[in-house]
């Protein structure tokens, strides 16, 4: 605890930031996104791969010294699993912290599924003939265009919110500008292996992490490029549901119309769990959740296209579990994310399979409790006829009962939500409307699950997720990328978040 208290101690320590605010001048501006692109370019050349532990300490030691470089003070934190990264500038006891979440592990590659020969050598792509085309960087020096894109394993998610960070401070340190609020970083090493070690690691550095308001910069923008406020997120659960029929798959010339079929079984057991609109049946699932007319109001505010969405899955018709897609979102979901029995396609054989399984996700809300959740679909089940096991049932068990079915339950991911009128949200709203000259689009809760939550829930920090990336960069797929035009609206987020409060 002495180094820890040590450098805390090194964070209260006068600034040598001057207080002067002037407009910046585009150039300046166009000359740091250039910069920007090529310390990008750096940072990607350095793989990511969360489960190697070599590749995530080649990343440390490139934000340690490129942190220095802009006046931050750094440590490395160890954790039961990969370290942390934090730094802070030099803080000011009469200034509120922001505190400010990103990662910097990837996504592992199949370089056999990218267009380009190392996902790890970022490369410049044109519009070409509907598709895009590799372009040799130095182009940029001739016509920065905001719409060429930027292709690269972590490009999006997050090495480039990371470039932007910095390069706004550059900026910030160049114009002389007094920065509004101090400022701490942390940035995960794990997040796409759920940064499980994160929430552990507040026993040991809670005092380093302590601010007055957490900024998450993950994630893409809405889809219309306006200017972006999350307040929330879903958190998940998973259950795996397996039934039996024969204990030794048979041929099913010899058994079909008398064997047991566990597939059968357990279509029939998934249908029982939706009405055909796709809203769950299982009692009191949805219980808790009201939807009031201020809340409606700011959910049909965001920009959504159904008819975009639908010829986006390409599909007729969506499920009915809200009124249209922000409202969705407002309702745990039960999703069946995958099936296996026997074989398919050429392995395809003829016989009664001796097992089924589904495996089910379930993403959740605020209002929604995940072990309650899935003590609800489990007494579902048991009112379906099924005897439930925790493990493959015994020779007896299977003559004791028509009906069996395994049930495994994954762990919960919470969900967090930010009251969506606290001040320090409007703050924001009225600063990247000033910024931008744009209507924001306030989301109240995003589907997706950021592994962050429960570091949110015990921090009881109000959080806002502000994502600076294109919503079509295939992050977590092969061709992830960044909109160049993104890396001006992150310098510009981030230099105008710091230097107005």
């Amino acid at each position: 605890m002495k180094v820890l208290f040590s450098f805390i101690a090194l964070l209260f320590v006068t600034s040598g930031i001057a207080q002067s605010k002037r407009p910046v001048d585009r150039d300046i501006f166009k000359k740091q996104i250039r910069e920007s692109i090529a310390e990008l370019a750096d940072f990607v050349a350095i793989p990511n791969d969360a489960n190697n532990h070599a590749d995530i300490n080649l990343n440390i030691y490139w934000l340690t010294e490129k942190f220095i470089k802009r006046g931050f003070n750094t440590s490395v934190l160890p954790t039961s699993g990969e370290n942390l990264f934090f730094a802070a500038l030099p803080m000011k006891e009469d200034k509120e912290t922001l505190l400010i979440y990103m990662h910097f592990d990837g996504q592992a590659v199949d370089k056999s599924k990218w267009d380009q020969e190392d996902p790890y050598k970022m490369v410049l792509k044109v519009p070409k003939d509907g598709g895009w085309k590799e372009r040799d960087l130095e182009a940029l020096n001739e016509n920065l265009n905001y719409d060429w894109r930027l292709y690269g394993r972590s490009t999006s998610d997050d090495k480039g919110p990371i470039v932007m960070l910095l390069n706004a401070i550059d900026l910030l340190q160049e114009q002389k500008i007094d920065l509004a609020y101090n400022i701490k970083v942390l940035l995960d090493s794990e997040e796409e292996k759920s940064s499980a070690p994160l929430t552990a690691a507040l026993s040991t550095y809670g005092e380093l992490f302590e601010a007055d308001y957490l900024i998450i910069g993950d994630g893409p923008m809405h889809a219309s490029l306006n200017p972006t406020v999350v307040y929330g997120c879903r958190g998940i659960t998973t259950m795996t549901l397996t039934t039996y029929g024969p204990k030794l798959a048979q041929h099913s010339g010899h058994f079909g119309n008398y064997a047991p079929n566990p597939s059968y079984a357990l279509a029939h057991l998934l249908a029982s769990f939706k009405d055909t609109s796709g809203k769950v049946l299982v009692d009191g699932y949805y219980d808790g959740i009201k939807i009031d007319a201020s809340t409606s109001s700011i959910l049909k505010a965001v920009p959504d296209k159904e008819a975009d969405f639908l010829d986006r899955l390409v599909v007729q018709n969506s499920e009915k579990v809200g009124s249209y897609y922000q409202e969705s979102l407002q309702y745990p979901s039960l999703n069946i994310r995958g099936m296996a029995s026997a074989w398919v396609g050429d392995n395809a054989r003829t016989i009664v399979p001796a097992t089924a399984t589904a495996e089910l996700d379930l993403r959740l809300v605020v209002e929604s409790d995940g072990t309650r959740l899935k003590k609800l679909v489990r007494q579902h089940i048991e009112k379906q006829g099924y005897h439930i096991v925790n493990q493959d049932p015994t020779d007896e068990e299977r003559k004791s009962y028509s009906n069996i079915v395994k049930v495994e339950e994954g762990g919960v991911m919470d969900a967090f939500r930010t009251d969506i009128n606290h001040p320090f949200g409007n703050h924001l709203v009225n600063l990247m409307k000033q910024t931008f000259e744009k209507e924001v689009v306030q989301i109240r809760t995003m589907g997706g699950t950021v592994p962050i939550a429960p570091f949110v829930n015990q921090m009881k920090l109000p959080a806002f997720i502000l994502p600076t990336v294109n919503a079509d960069n295939n992050q977590h797929a092969p061709n992830e990328n960044l909109r160049i035009g993104q890396i001006d609206y992150g310098i510009r987020l981030f230099y105008a978040l710091f230097s107005q409060n």
